[in-house]
């Protein structure tokens, strides 16, 4: 049984070697919770070792935008700086690697004014936009893993102490990631090699929409024109090394068409979005757009998801996940988007993945919207998976066949 010291030095290694691929003389951009130097430092330790001739450290502080979401003056909330934003894309044109490490309380901004954090969100991500773009075509390899920060432990396990939670927590992430074994890169492999089966299935079978139905679920899902499921890793465009964008990941995904989606759709599991959490929704769509919507709770920070833009309204990913994924069958609940979208059937509102459309990383923007690709400022995803959903596929002659039933794989 592997001790926590190498199961965290195990973590570390993944995100280099599976996640971002890391190859001798590329540089690395990390950026991590303050909580989480324990696991930054050993990336970096690695990274040289590795032959990085430079790794660029950054600790993010997420109280901080609390308070400027308190605090700053009004007429100030919809800037962002400039000069982040060049830094920053300067080192992804140049393909340096990207690992986030990520780990945040899910109830931080619920203190702040939803419409304040709201508009400190579209500054953001309109300034880094061009950022954003390199990452969502995968110019450069990227990846993300968590941390184990003691306010996300105490919200997912509330009745055990601090220190019994945080262990709780690491033993989810280290099962979840297979950093838990004893040859976890091979376990990766086997994996990737598996979610690809299932990716090529589906490519096989050129559906031309799916069927969702589930309780208070019943929506019509129309695919790109030139859609292509994708899975578990891509190739980046500067040195073409294969990655693993998320860790962990347990989905096939592909892109919808912006403007052929209609019916209702209910979450299944609460959404963390900028520290606020989004529970009890449902959305209606009509010609692709959200015309309706409604949430038990958070319905102010869903609606400033939603006003974000216009492709904001519309969907940019649908991914399966089978109900009998690892994640989904340790019955926890994460409050954390890597972990509970791999648990189950999700949804993402805003922009598609130039990956997900046949050479859509070399055709031009305007070629992939003509097809159904939905351009917008931001993407997150929201889970609808459970062990109650049926989807069907329609093909191009009209006909279906199942493709999930009671939540799991059809065919």
């Amino acid at each position: 049984m592997l001790t926590f010291d190498q199961k965290l030095d195990n973590l570390a290694s993944l995100a280099l070697r599976v996640g971002v691929n890391l190859q001798s003389g590329q540089r690395l951009h990390l950026i991590g919770p303050i909580e989480g130097a324990e696991l930054v430092r050993r990336i970096v330790a690695k990274a040289y070792d590795m032959g990085a001739p430079y790794v660029q450290v950054q600790y993010v502080d997420d109280h901080v935008g609390l308070i400027r979401a308190q605090r700053s003056a009004e007429e100030h909330l919809d800037g962002y700086p400039e000069g982040y934003r060049d830094f920053v894309l300067g080192m992804a044109e140049r393909g340096d690697a990207y690992l986030r490490v990520g780990g945040e309380d899910p109830d931080l901004m619920s203190a702040a004014d939803p419409a304040r954090v709201a508009r400190m969100v579209r500054a953001q991500r309109g300034v880094m936009r061009p950022v954003s773009d390199l990452v969502q075509r995968s110019h450069m390899p990227w990846t993300i893993v968590d941390y184990a920060v003691p306010a996300w432990a105490r919200k997912m396990f509330p009745d055990l102490s601090e220190a019994d939670a945080v262990a709780k927590l690491w033993d989810a992430i280290f099962s979840a990631t297979r950093a838990d074994v004893e040859a976890p890169i091979e376990a990766w492999e086997a994996h990737i090699e598996q979610l690809g089966r299932a990716r090529d299935a589906l490519n096989a079978h050129a559906f031309t929409a799916l069927r969702l139905r589930a309780p208070g679920t019943d929506l019509r899902v129309g695919l790109a024109d030139t859609h292509t499921w994708e899975s578990g890793g891509q190739h980046a465009e500067v040195n073409g090394a294969f990655f693993v964008a998320n860790m962990p990941t347990e989905e096939v995904f592909t892109a919808p068409h912006a403007g052929r989606v209609s019916g209702t759709v209910r979450a299944t599991k609460p959404l963390s979005y900028q520290g606020q959490l989004i529970d009890g929704f449902s959305l209606t769509f009509e010609d692709g757009a959200v015309v309706d919507f409604s949430a038990e709770r958070g319905e102010a920070a869903l609606q400033g998801l939603l006003d974000t833009d216009e492709g904001a309204r519309r969907l940019g990913e649908v991914a399966l996940v089978p109900h009998s994924s690892p994640i989904s069958q340790s019955g926890l609940l994460f409050y954390n988007t890597l972990f509970d979208e791999n648990a189950a059937c999700h949804l993402a509102l805003g922009r598609a993945y130039e990956t997900t459309m046949r050479d859509g990383t070399k055709r031009p923007l305007a070629d992939l919207e003509a097809d159904g690709f939905n351009q917008s400022l931001t993407h997150v995803d929201f889970m609808f998976g459970s062990e109650a959903l049926d989807i069907d596929g329609e093909t191009a002659d009209g006909g279906t066949m199942p493709v999930m039933r009671g939540g799991e794989w059809a065919f």
